[in-house]
């Protein structure tokens, strides 16, 4: 049985005691308070979830989750920094509270402390090898991923499979990663290691479509953030790109020109973008695109070679994330 509320508890307890308390304070300050707010921490309970499924020891297991929360929170310390956004879960930013130069070097040590808790990892020197094989993978994907969303800003012809890779880079890799390095490190067979990816990815790219509706549509209270700041950033989401695909006429015309300009009236253009998506009738074709990749998850979970109960509690947990308002 997977006690999804013991793995939480216990990968806090060792979070805890690896707090990042050392000198120089204003280095590591800042990483302490990003990784002590209260996120989902979705991320190291699957890498634990993986394990616990082939009866892997937490000894092993444990600085892996540390190792994929301290890069996840280590990328969100730059996003917040790229995409200028003032909040994070609700509190300020680590570069709003302490400084742009600051948020930038304290990102940069977190991913080298990832490795340090990476190499912690896995029963074996080949174990640990292939936990760093697909680390590294994984990190070169999420960077590649954030690269496209970039490019995406600017350009006005993106195709829905174009954003379609790019979350599945951005987002869904970590989440594959985090299943899949957890097998590993459980020692898992190497087909099941690749069920569990891709199990993950599926969930991951159906996550950060939720992810996108509660941006424009989600309670700003519950969300942690502003809500339509996808649309401010000119972000080419799949809502934005399937009501191009669809709009007409005028109501093309101004969907195209918000989504191409910098407004001096935001709520205005967060308004007005956000009322032609609902007559475009967009969050359900978002609700329907996050069901077909749902569904290819719990193909791959299907197939896996694991304790029924066990995957049974996986696919609960899933299930609830693609139903959160935050």
């Amino acid at each position: 049985m997977l006690d999804i509320k013991a793995l939480r508890e216990a990968f806090e307890a060792y979070r805890q005691q690896h707090a990042f308390s050392q000198e120089p304070q204003g280095l590591y300050e800042p990483v302490e308070y990003i990784m002590s707010s209260s996120g989902k921490r979705l991320r190291p309970v699957l890498v634990l979830m993986g394990g616990a499924l082939f009866n892997g020891d937490t000894a092993h297991t444990l600085p892996v989750a540390m190792a994929v929360e301290v890069f996840h929170n280590f990328s969100l310390v730059h996003d917040d920094i790229m995409d200028e956004a003032p909040l994070r879960r609700g509190r300020p930013a680590v570069h709003t509270k302490y400084g742009l130069n600051t948020g930038i070097l304290s990102g940069d040590v977190m991913l080298i402390c990832a490795y340090q808790f990476l190499s912690k990892g896995g029963k074996t020197a080949k174990e640990v090898a292939d936990l760093l094989n697909v680390f590294n993978t994984v990190a070169i994907e999420v960077c590649e991923g954030q690269q496209f969303d970039v490019d995406f800003e600017s350009r006005n012809d993106v195709t829905i499979s174009e954003y379609i890779n790019m979350i599945e880079l951005k987002t869904a890799a970590l989440i594959g990663g985090s299943l899949q390095m957890g097998g590993i490190a459980a020692g898992a067979p190497p087909t099941a290691q690749l069920q569990l990816r891709d199990f993950g990815r599926n969930i991951g790219i159906a996550f950060q479509l939720q992810d996108d509706i509660l941006d424009t549509f989600g309670d700003p209270e519950k969300f942690g953030k502003r809500v339509g700041g996808d649309i401010l950033q000119n972000k080419k989401t799949f809502l934005i790109l399937k009501a191009l695909e669809l709009a007409e006429g005028a109501t093309y015309q101004t969907l195209h020109h918000l989504m191409t300009t910098t407004p001096q009236d935001e709520a205005s253009k967060v308004s007005t973008v956000t009322q032609i998506l609902r007559e475009l009738r967009i969050p359900d074709w978002a609700e329907r695109k996050k069901q077909e990749y749902q569904d290819l998850a719990f193909s791959a979970l299907d197939q896996l070679d694991a304790p029924q109960q066990g995957k049974q509690q996986l696919r609960a947990l899933a299930e609830k994330l693609l139903v959160r308002e935050s």
